[in-house]
């Protein structure tokens, strides 16, 4: 009788836990969402006056902020004055997220990180430095080197809160699946991150799948996910309609197993949906409005993908 009365209680705690269980496991996923991040290089030249007000229109709370040739809001921002800039981030309900320096290099961000963090922002975005065609011992090396390079800036980075996030972006030091990995395992600190673009890792030959294992695979050490794929490139002129497939929900990459690698890997970073048009420095459409709405499209598609 007491083992039947054993049994009898560890089933009816089995039952008891099982639906909590499934619970938890699930609260891991269910709960996430993106934190979506606006370039401004998708509205070109456009005036900040005329982008911010629809920043939230994006479902975004932050704006990256690109200098030329890809926008101009940089060169807007010193213009018109960081204060003037500051009132213009409160008026429409956005905060600073980010500042895109490809211009300046790894090496010579130390004024914009104390910018960046004046303005309450907390991310840097540039390019890594280093031979562009080193492989295996020799990449993880060159990338050791570069990382031993960026020290002292990693310094201030710390002490002003920013993060540093190193974009895969085609020929360059960090361009590769593996040169990402080594950065990601040979980060000096918690502030050297990546920017992980699946546009240029395809051009390198890499699908759906390959992107979504990279991505387990550099789990925390991502700060900015580009929502943006190859579709039909970026470097030459094309009819709109082809230039647009860069955009998620356009082309063929099935985003579906980056959103799923993004959501069990927890990815607490920024998302910015993202394309490059031709020549680099126009709006990705005519008018603010119709880029907003461009966005907006390849964000309901993120979305669906995150319900399904």
């Amino acid at each position: 009788m007491k083992r039947r009365h054993f049994l009898q209680q560890s089933a009816l705690l089995t039952a008891s836990v099982a639906p909590l269980t499934r619970v938890l496991q699930a609260a891991g996923t269910e709960d996430f969402r993106f934190r979506y991040l606006v370039g401004s290089s998708m509205y070109g030249e456009l005036p900040l006056r005329d982008i911010l007000p629809d920043v939230s229109k994006t479902g975004a709370k932050a704006i990256d902020v690109w200098p030329r040739k890809h926008g101009n809001q940089r060169e807007q921002i010193e213009e018109m004055g960081h204060e003037a800039f500051a009132a213009l981030l409160t008026q429409h309900g956005v905060t600073l997220g980010c500042s895109t320096r490809y211009d300046l290099g790894p090496f010579k961000l130390q004024d914009e990180m104390r910018f960046v963090a004046k303005l309450g922002g907390d991310t840097i975005v540039t390019g890594g430095d280093g031979p562009k065609e080193a492989k295996g011992a020799e990449l993880k090396e060159a990338v050791r080197s570069f990382c031993e390079k960026l020290k002292p800036h990693l310094a201030v980075a710390e002490e002003t809160g920013i993060n540093l996030a190193i974009e895969n972006h085609g020929n360059n030091l960090i361009d590769s699946a593996d040169s990402l990995r080594w950065l990601a395992e040979l980060s000096p600190s918690p502030r050297l991150g990546i920017a992980l673009a699946p546009y240029h890792l395809e051009n390198l030959g890499l699908d759906a799948p390959q992107l979504a294992a990279l991505i387990r695979e550099l789990g925390p050490k991502m700060q900015v996910f580009y929502a943006w794929q190859y579709g039909m490139g970026c470097m030459k002129p094309m009819p709109k309609s082809e230039e647009l497939m860069q955009m998620p929900g356009r082309g063929e990459l099935d985003f579906s197993l980056l959103v799923k690698a993004l959501r069990e890997t927890r990815y607490a970073g920024y998302t910015e949906i993202f394309m490059h048009p031709t020549p680099r420095g126009v709006p990705i459409l005519e008018t603010a409005g119709q880029v907003t709405a461009e966005i907006n499209r390849s964000r309901a598609h993120l979305e669906s993908l995150l319900a399904s």
